[in-house]
């Protein structure tokens, strides 16, 4: 059996994949499938094959996480002063609405800009574009020069509008920590982007990180349908069944429960505003307590929680709050939301893995003791995996791990064991745990784990929602057909309407929210399958190349090709020979190959003896090349260069195709489908750089010299290429200089290698989960630009060296 977490190096990573049976994290199996296929050696690779994947709360990784992309990403050079430029105009626009006209379909917006809060989006009005213009100092904002300045614009507003602090993220230690929508946990490490995260950032007033260049990504829809095998297990996947079946081809399949379910599933209560809600929410919480019946309530956002906090404070209700401000003490608090009397406010409960035992959690009462009592020692997080002595209890809170004297720890289990034991009975007779819900979640299976939290293994239980008009489901998605209802079943004030019809009107308007979801991940897919296909194709020549492909034929089959389309240029067939422009062939030919031909030995010759003499002349000066060197030193330096000219152009690649989905939208308003648009681009754009990938392996393989002696600087594949001058014929050189001339080229290959494992060290793992950061240094004053040379001497161009 095998285990991968985060922090395994890759000798650990290889012996856990190649186990007969490896656990381990979504993010994990992602990230490592990543950076494998951004290795230059077969045996530094990890992972083997996608054979069969068992995944647990399978909805949550495949539906939940879907939309979620996996990024591999490295620093760009962009500045962030544009952020705080934009950023400071935001609050001097005024919100507007949209407002219906006399005739069917006419639309008036008012103010600066309107809000959908249904599909998340913001749109300034010609008013609020007139505006930004003003405060800018600027005469278009859609003119194509200020396109990007737009595209953050629009962010700044979104990050203002839509996102807000204690409830989309938190600021912790001056820095900005996202909270996972699903599970109320903070997620460090992981960015919004597209500028999101930084406009997020200015509007805090934190520091601003660079924007990173993605360097490789893929979403875990896409990573799971590589195995050939996929299962999954989740108490809540019912409700997801089309989806399963559309997107995975897997079916969903209800096992009956152990025990028979006596949970009691009350009617939603629905007050008209939210204050009566917290009121009347707090009153029942309080009316349970004093009977002893254990709580549990969901709220959907750190600021409800703390806000119902501070409402059964004042009622001087003992309670305790679970969420993403308080998560170092999540698994104690579950444990003990059971016990009798307990009172628990948490954010949503998605993904908590502990379980609630009524009458509370013996095993956690006593490591509380003991943390209480300091019966205890710490011992080296890198020491509690191995350590296996019987006459210790070991532990861990937190990051901190503990270890207790064995009979110490029976003493204090036993005692709680207990009255645990007693707490149970009286658990029971009061109901078992009741669940109250503040707010209906967009996703049905949410709410049901929130329920499920009751009523467990054959235990009593119950469950009410406590609803309000102003919440954000029933005013968004509930429409006019919730709120007529409720005024002709006559609402007053601190009076709730429970109804049947009420319930199923809001399960109605949740289905609505996930059919828009479903599409949503759907239309996403449908993009991702496009890259998906490009990046099969992409890492499958990298494999064969890491599997030691012999490319020496490969490479003359492109050389034809290239020498090829340049004679078919200069030479046509349908033109006369006095027509043929053979100067430029001469160019052509020299540029890239470094082959110098005399204009004069092609005058008299037919297209096809040009051919013959081109491709001749080619061969043996690879051909030479390869003499001096040796076959196998030839071979991983062809590796070796096309491994990292692939790697370049699929960093460039992913930029021009992110580039190709932010305006592809825009199609629609030329009666085109922008997805037909967007797969005929995406392929236009996918040959460029397959050919670009062809172009330069060539010219740097020809261009590459064997040299005794001190070496002069030879470019990495990605480096600057010489236009004007062509490297002269390679000499054949006696035995002592072709050991010299090998070792140059063992050099080269060793210093791009050792290149890229500089590269794999300073990578950002973004998306999903934390990683190492990838630190880029600003540099304060006057600014370098892309083609000036690097003030680090090197002689490259800076966008070719640290401005890479």
């Amino acid at each position: 059996v095998g285990l991968i977490v985060h922090g395994l190096d890759d000798s650990e990573r290889h012996a856990a994949y190649h186990a007969d049976i490896t656990y381990g994290t979504n993010n994990e199996f992602g990230f490592d499938y990543l950076r494998d296929n951004m290795k230059f050696r077969l045996e530094d690779c990890v992972q083997r094959g996608h054979h069969y994947a068992i995944v647990d709360e399978v909805d949550s990784i495949l539906i939940d996480e879907a939309r979620t992309p996996l990024i591999i990403s490295g620093p760009s050079e962009e500045s962030t002063d544009k952020y705080y430029r934009v950023n400071g105009i935001i609050p001097k626009l005024i919100r507007g609405e949209v407002i219906e006209g006399k005739e069917p379909g006419e639309k008036y917006m008012t103010g600066d800009y309107t809000v959908d809060e249904r599909h998340r989006s913001v749109a300034l009005t010609e008013e609020g574009v007139a505006k930004v213009e003003r405060l800018l100092n600027i005469p278009n904002l859609y003119d194509p020069e200020y396109i990007e300045l737009n595209h953050h614009v629009q962010q700044a507003l979104r990050a203002h509008v839509l996102y807000q602090r204690d409830r989309d993220y938190l600021v912790k230690d001056g820095e900005v920590i996202i909270v996972d929508e699903f599970t109320g946990r903070l997620m460090p490490g992981r960015r919004w982007s597209d500028g999101l995260h930084q406009a997020v950032e200015a509007k805090e007033g934190v520091k601003i990180e660079r924007e990173n260049q993605t360097l490789a990504t893929i979403t875990f829809q896409n990573y799971f349908r590589m195995y050939k095998k996929l299962a999954g297990m989740t108490g809540t996947a019912d409700t997801e069944a089309p989806e399963f079946s559309k997107i995975y081809n897997l079916e969903v399949v209800a096992i009956p429960t152990n025990r028979t379910n006596i949970r009691k599933d009350f009617n939603d209560i629905v007050y008209r505003t939210e204050e009566e809600k917290w009121r009347n929410a707090a009153k029942e919480i309080a009316e349970r307590h004093a009977t002893g019946q254990p709580v549990l309530v969901g709220t959907i956002s750190v600021e409800k929680s703390e806000k119902l906090s501070g409402i059964l404070k004042k009622m001087g209700v003992r309670h305790e709050v679970l969420n993403a401000k308080a998560h170092e003490r999540e698994a104690f608090i579950v444990a003990q939301a059971g016990r009798y009397g307990a009172v628990t406010v948490s954010t949503n409960m998605a993904g908590r893995g502990t379980d609630i035992l009524l009458g509370g959690n013996p095993e956690f009462l006593a490591q509380e003791e003991a943390l209480k009592r300091k019966t205890l020692e710490t011992i080296p997080a890198e020491l509690a995996s191995t350590i296996a002595d019987a006459s210790y209890y070991y532990f861990q809170r937190g990051d901190t791990h503990y270890r207790v004297p064995i009979a110490t720890w029976n003493e204090y289990y036993d005692r709680f064991k207990q009255q645990c034991a007693e707490e149970h009975q009286k658990v029971v007779a009061a109901g078992g745990l009741h669940i109250v819900g503040t707010e209906r979640h967009e996703a049905r299976r949410i709410d049901n784990q929130l329920r499920g939290r009751a009523g467990r293994q054959g235990d009593p239980g119950s469950s009410r929602f406590f609803l309000s008009l102003q919440d954000h489901l029933l005013r968004v998605f509930g429409g006019d057909r919730i709120q007529g209802l409720m005024l002709r079943l006559g609402m007053e004030e601190d009076v709730p309407i429970e109804s049947r019809l009420i319930t199923k009107r809001i399960e109605a308007a949740q289905k609505a929210v996930e059919a828009q979801n479903f599409a949503s991940r759907k239309h996403v897919l449908e993009y991702d399958d496009v890259m998906n296909k490009q990046r099969q194709a992409i890492y499958g020549m990298r494999r064969q190349l890491l599997e030691g492909m012999d490319m020496k034929e490969r490479i003359f089959e492109i050389t034809n090709n290239i020498a090829g389309s340049y004679i078919d240029t200069h030479c046509p067939e349908n033109e006369p020979p006095h027509k043929w422009d053979l100067t430029a062939l001469q160019t052509d030919i020299n540029s890239q190959f470094g082959l110098r031909i005399n204009v004069q030995e092609l005058q008299d010759l037919s297209r096809a003896e040009i051919e013959d003499l081109i491709m001749e002349r080619l061969r043996k000066r690879y051909e030479e090349k390869e003499e001096v060197v040796g076959p196998a030193v030839m071979r991983e330096t062809e590796r070796m260069i096309m491994l990292s000219i692939i790697d370049q152009q699929w960093k460039d690649h992913l930029l021009s195709m992110d580039h190709l989905k932010e305006g592809i939208g825009m199609r629609a308003y030329g009666q085109k489908d922008p997805l037909v648009e967007y797969k005929k681009e995406a392929y236009t754009i996918f040959q460029e750089m397959m050919e670009r990938i062809e172009d330069e392996t060539t010219r740097f393989l020809f261009f590459l010299q064997p040299v005794v002696g001190e070496r002069p600087h030879v470019p990495f594949p990605d480096s600057d290429w010489p236009e004007d001058e062509a490297a002269q014929p390679v000499p054949v050189p006696d035995e002592r200089q072709s050991k010299s001339a090998q070792e140059s080229f063992i050099d080269l290959t060793r210093n791009i290698h050792r290149k890229k494992e500089r590269e794999m060290e300073l990578l950002q793992f973004a998306g999903s989960q934390t990683g190492p950061s990838a630190q880029s240094t600003v540099v304060k004053g006057e600014k370098v630009g892309r083609n000036d040379p690097c003030p680090c001497g090197s002689g490259k161009k800076y966008k070719k060296c640290h401005g890479a």
